[in-house]
C-alpha cells in the first residue's frame, strides 16, 4: 500500500496522462475560533484533460473525511474510491472535473493548515505550509511539482480576520451568518493564479496585523504586505523600515539581475508562529517564522542572518516559482541556488556587504560538516519517492549546493552565469525543468563544456582535502610548489577546484598581517603543480582558497599554522580569518587538532573578531569541542578552563557590545562550577550588573535553563518565571529549562514531550529536544541509550515526519562514550538508521527547508557516530 507516499515513476505516468485546467478551492475556515475546533471543510473542484480516455488515476487527499466524490457528473462512493490517501479515478473523458468534498483535519505539527491559539491573547491564527507533499492535507491535489494550474480559493472566515493567499486579496463579502462563537463570518473570493505547483500555494488566516508599502521599480509598482500576530505588532513596526528596505533592495538587484519582471503582482510577507522552517517561498505569499521579530536584543548576525532570509526566499519567486523543477531530484536545484543567491545579493546590494564571510564562518561549515557523516550523499540525490525527499533535505542540499554553485559562478564568470540564467528565466517562463535544461543554457552563454563538471560535483559525495606541498631555497623562496588533492576512502571522486591563494605578511607600518600576493588557480588530480609561485618568498602565512572560492578543507603548512595560532587576530581581512576559523575547527573535528588547542584558539582571538557571525558561532564551535571532542579524562579540566575564560572575556567586552551578550549566553551555557552558577543567579536577581548588558526576558530564560541544568531550578521556580513570561516563546522556553533539568522524572518527562506523544506542539517538542541532552548528565541519562533503539521505531508514523525528524536526529544519544567497544557507537547508529527510517527511506534528519533555520535555532547539526575513549583521546593531548 502507498500510504501517502508517491514515487517518482508513479508521477511521471500520471504527468504523462493528464494535463490540469484549473483548481478551483473553497475552504471552510469560519469554526476556527471555536475551543478544540478540530477540522475545516473543504470542496475542491479540479478540471483537467485526459490523453488517453478510459484510463484511470488518481487524486491526493490526507487524513480527511470524506463526505461527496463527483467525477464527470457521476457520484464515486468514498467508501470506496477513497483509500490509502488516495481517491480512485476511472474511466476518465478527454475533458474531467472531479468534485471532492471533505472535512481535512487542522494541524498542531506545522505541516498541512497549521491552528494556533496564542496564549497572550487567545487569539487564533492559521497558516498553510505545503512543501514537500501537504496541500493534499487542505484539498484534493494531483501533488506533484509538473502539474502546474491557475488556483481559485474562496475562503469562508470571521469577518475581522485578515485572509491573504497567493493573489490579491479581494474585500470581503459578508455571508450575513455568524458562527458559534457569534462572530460575523465573511467570504473572500480570490482572483485566478498564474499557473504554479501545489507545493507553492498558500491560505493564511487570523487576526493578522497588516501594514502595507510599496516597491516602485522599472516594471512597475509592487505591494508590499507584512503580517504578525497582534502580540507582536509592536517589533514589526520597530523593525519594519529595515524589512522593508531589504524587500525593496532585493527586487531592484533581482529584477536586473534575472532580467525578468517579478510574475506575482504583490508581495506579502507573513511572519507566523510555531513555524517548523525559517520561511517558504509560497508565490506572492512568504511565510516567515516569527521569531524573526524578536522581542530580545539580539547581535547583528541574527539580522544579517534574516537578511537572507527574506533574499532567500525573493530568489525563489523566480528559481523555483516561476520556473519549477520537474520532480524533487531537482530540489538541490532549487535551494542550492536560492542560496547562493541570497548571499551574492546581500553582499552586492544591502548593508550586510560582508555577507560571504558570515556563509564561511557559520553556514558553510553545516554542509562541511554533513558531507562529512555516514549519511552524506550527492548534492543530485536520487529521490524515488516523497520519502527519499524527506531524508534528503539537508545541508548537503543548501549549504554545499550554494558553496558549489559559488565557484561555479568563479569558474565560468559572472557575467555568463547570470546570461544564461536570463535566457533560462525567459524560455521556461511558468513551466517545468530538469537540471539538464539549466546546463545547456549555462553552456550556450560561458562556451564551458558543463557535463562533466555536474558529474563529479553533483552527482558524487564527499569533500577533498587540499593542501600545499613545497620546497624553498636556501633564500626563502619557493623552490617548487604544488596542491596536494585527497578524498575519503569512502568517496574517492577528486574533483576540479578553481582555488585561490594568498599570501600574508606583515606590515611593517601597522604591525598587522596583510595580503602581499594572490593567485587564482584550478587545482585537478592528485596533484597540481604551480610554477607560477616558484621565486616567490614564503610568505608568513599561505591561505589556500583565499576568497573561499572552492567547497574543500584546507591544511596550513607548519609555518602558516604557527602563525594562525599566533596571530589570527593581526589578520585584517575578516573572510580570510574566517578561512583560518574554518580550517582550525576541520582539523579539530578530524583529529588533527586537539581540541584543547583549539579552544585556547577561540579563547586568544574571539575577543577581536568583527564578524558578527564569527563572534556568535566560533564560541559554539568551542562548547563542542569541550563537550564531544575532548579527551574524557581531562574534559573536566577543559570544561574549567572554557568556563573560565568565558567570564574572562565578558568582563573585558565593551559594554553593550554583540561580544557582550555572545559571552554571557556562552558563560551561562557553559556555567558548572559554584563561583559561575552563584553569578548567574546574581544576574537574574540584579545583584551582578555588568554595564551595558541587559538581563531581558530571552536572557533571563537563558540563565535559568543553564540553573535547571545543574538543578539550582525546579519546576515551581519555572513556573514562577513562566506566570511573568505568559507568551508561546515562554512555553517553548519553560519546556526547554525543564528538560535540561537532571532528574529522572525530568528526562522521562522530555522523553515523553520529545518522542511520544503527538500532541505536544511542533515547537514545544522542538525545544525539549534541544535541551534534553546535558553534559555532565551522564548518570540520568544512560537509560536512554537503549530507550532510544526501543522506541525509534514508528516515529515517523507517530510523529510525522518534521517532528520525527527532529527528534531522531537531535535526541540522539551522541554525548555518551562507548568506552568498551569501540564499534559500538557505529553500530548504535547503525541500529538507528534501520529502526527509524519511514517506508522506503533511510535515516537523515531533514535540514531547514529554504532558509529554515535561525541564528537560535540550529540547522542540520547530526553528529556522525558517539565517539569512543580511544578515539577522543586522539583529539586532544
Amino acid at each position: 500500500m502507498p500510504g501517502t507516499n508517491l514515487t517518482r515513476d508513479e508521477a511521471a505516468t500520471r504527468a504523462a496522462l493528464v494535463d490540469v485546467t484549473s483548481y478551483a478551492i473553497d475552504l471552510d475556515l469560519s469554526r476556527a475560533t471555536e475551543e478544540g475546533v478540530e477540522t475545516f471543510g473543504s470542496t475542491t473542484t479540479l478540471t483537467f484533460r485526459c490523453r488517453q480516455p478510459g484510463s484511470a488515476t488518481f487524486a491526493d487527499l490526507v487524513d480527511a473525511t470524506v463526505h461527496e466524490i463527483t467525477l464527470n457528473g457521476t457520484p464515486l462512493d468514498p467508501a470506496t474510491a477513497y483509500a490509502d490517501s488516495r481517491i480512485a479515478l476511472p474511466d476518465l473523458q478527454a475533458e474531467n472535473v472531479l468534485v471532492v468534498r471533505a472535512d481535512c483535519r487542522y494541524s498542531h505539527t506545522g505541516e498541512g493548515l497549521h491552528h494556533f491559539v496564542d496564549p497572550a491573547d487567545g487569539r487564533v491564527y492559521l497558516y498553510s505550509q505545503f512543501e514537500v507533499p501537504d496541500a493534499r492535507r487542505v484539498f484534493t491535489t494531483f501533488e506533484q511539482p509538473d502539474l502546474k494550474a491557475p488556483f481559485t480559493f474562496t475562503v469562508t472566515a470571521p469577518a475581522h480576520w485578515k485572509v491573504v493567499s497567493n493573489a490579491a486579496t479581494p474585500d470581503p463579502a459578508p455571508t450575513g451568518s455568524t458562527n458559534a462563537r457569534g462572530e460575523d463570518v465573511a467570504t473572500w473570493s480570490f482572483p485566478a493564479t498564474k499557473p504554479m505547483s501545489t507545493y507553492i500555494t498558500a491560505i493564511v488566516a487570523g487576526d493578522y496585523y497588516e501594514v502595507q508599502d510599496v516597491y516602485e521599480g522599472a516594471h512597475g509598482t509592487i505591494p508590499l504586505g507584512h503580517y504578525c500576530r497582534q502580540s507582536l505588532k509592536d517589533y514589526l513596526e520597530r523593525d519594519r523600515e529595515e524589512i522593508v528596505t531589504l524587500t525593496q533592495q532585493g527586487f531592484a538587484f533581482f529584477e536586473e539581475a534575472f532580467g525578468y519582471p517579478y510574475p506575482f503582482g504583490k508581495y506579502d510577507q507573513l511572519y507566523v508562529p510555531e513555524y517548523n522552517m525559517g520561511a517558504m517561498e509560497n508565490a506572492g505569499a512568504v511565510t516567515l517564522r516569527d521569531e524573526y521579530l524578536p522581542r530580545s536584543r539580539q547581535p547583528r548576525s541574527f539580522y544579517e542572518f534574516r537578511a537572507s532570509v527574506i533574499l532567500h526566499e525573493m530568489a525563489h519567486m523566480w528559481f523555483g516559482d516561476l520556473v519549477t523543477m520537474k520532480w524533487w531530484d531537482d530540489l538541490w536545484l532549487n535551494e542550492s541556488f536560492a542560496e547562493w543567491a541570497c548571499y551574492h545579493a546581500e553582499a552586492l546590494a544591502t548593508s550586510y556587504d560582508d555577507a560571504w564571510t558570515g556563509f564561511t564562518n557559520a553556514r558553510k561549515q553545516t554542509g562541511y560538516r554533513a558531507d562529512s557523516l555516514p549519511s552524506t550523499h550527492p548534492i543530485a540525490a536520487d529521490n524515488v519517492d516523497l520519502h527519499a525527499v524527506e531524508v534528503n533535505f539537508d545541508m548537503i542540499t543548501y549549504a554545499k549546493g550554494a558553496a558549489v554553485l559559488k565557484q561555479l559562478v568563479a569558474w565560468v564568470g559572472l557575467d555568463p552565469f547570470l546570461a544564461g540564467l536570463k535566457q533560462y528565466f525567459h524560455d521556461h517562463a511558468f513551466g517545468n525543468t530538469e537540471f539538464a535544461d539549466l546546463l545547456t543554457a549555462l553552456e550556450k552563454a560561458s562556451g564551458r563544456e558543463l557535463t562533466g563538471w555536474a558529474q563529479e560535483w553533483l552527482q558524487t559525495a564527499g569533500t577533498n582535502t587540499l593542501t600545499p606541498t613545497f620546497e624553498l631555497a636556501a633564500d626563502g623562496t619557493y623552490a617548487s610548489f604544488a596542491v596536494d588533492q585527497t578524498a575519503p576512502a569512502e568517496h574517492p571522486t577528486l574533483r576540479r577546484h578553481r582555488v585561490g591563494i594568498g599570501s600574508y605578511d606583515t606590515d611593517p607600518s601597522t604591525g598587522r598581517l596583510v595580503r602581499t600576493d594572490y593567485v587564482e588557480v584550478d587545482v585537478e588530480g592528485p596533484r597540481t603543480e604551480l610554477p607560477e609561485l616558484v621565486g616567490k618568498p614564503q610568505p608568513e602565512l599561505l591561505l589556500l582558497n583565499d576568497q573561499d572560492l572552492a567547497f574543500a578543507k584546507i591544511r596550513l603548512d607548519e609555518r602558516s599554522r604557527a602563525t594562525a595560532v599566533g596571530r589570527l587576530a593581526d589578520l585584517d581581512d575578516s573572510l580570510a580569518r574566517a578561512l583560518v576559523w574554518s580550517a582550525a575547527w576541520d582539523m579539530t573535528r578530524d583529529a588533527e587538532l586537539a581540541a584543547t588547542d583549539f579552544v585556547e584558539l577561540v579563547l586568544g582571538n574571539i575577543g577581536q573578531e568583527t564578524d558578527a557571525w564569527g563572534v556568535s558561532r566560533i564560541p559554539v564551535y568551542a562548547a563542542q569541542a569541550v563537550a564531544v571532542y575532548s579527551d574524557p579524562a581531562r574534559r573536566t579540566e577543559l570544561a574549567a578552563r572554557w568556563e573560565q575564560g568565558l567570564r574572562g572575556l565578558l568582563a573585558a567586552a565593551e559594554p553593550g557590545t554583540d561580544h557582550q551578550l555572545t559571552f554571557a549566553r556562552a558563560y551561562a551555557a557553559a556555567a558548572t562550577s559554584e563561583t559561575a552558577v552563584a553569578e548567574l543567579e546574581a544576574l537574574l536577581d540584579g545583584s551582578l550588573v555588568f554595564d551595558g548588558l541587559a538581563v531581558d526576558q530571552d536572557l533571563r530564560w537563558s540563565l535559568l535553563t543553564a540553573l535547571a541544568r545543574v538543578g539550582r531550578a525546579d519546576d515551581a521556580r519555572i513556573d514562577e518565571e513562566l506566570a511573568s513570561d505568559n507568551t508561546i516563546s515562554g512555553q517553548e522556553k519553560s519546556a526547554a529549562a525543564r528538560a535540561a533539568q537532571p532528574t529522572a522524572q525530568a528526562k522521562e518527562r522530555a522523553w515523553t514531550q520529545a518522542l511520544l506523544d503527538p500532541s505536544v506542539p511542533n515547537e514545544t517538542q522542538r525545544s525539549v529536544v534541544l535541551a534534553f541532552w546535558q553534559p555532565g548528565q551522564d548518570d540520568v541519562l544512560a537509560p536512554y541509550v537503549e530507550r532510544y533503539l526501543a522506541e525509534v521505531a514508528g516515529t515517523w508514523e507517530r510523529l510525522g515526519s518534521h517532528k520525527a525528524s527532529v527528534a531522531l536526529e537531535h535526541i540522539f544519544p551522541r554525548l555518551i562514550a562507548t568506552p568498551r567497544d569501540p564499534r559500538g557507537g557505529r553500530r548504535l547508529a547503525r541500529r538507528a538508521r534501520r529502526l527509524g527510517q519511514p517506508r522506503g527511506g533511510a535515516l537523515r534528519a531533514r535540514g531547514p527547508r529554504g532558509r529554515r533555520s535561525g541564528p537560535g535555532r540550529p540547522g542540520p547539526r547530526r553528529r556522525s557516530l558517539t565517539p569512543t575513549r580511544q578515539q577522543l583521546a586522539r583529539k586532544t593531548r
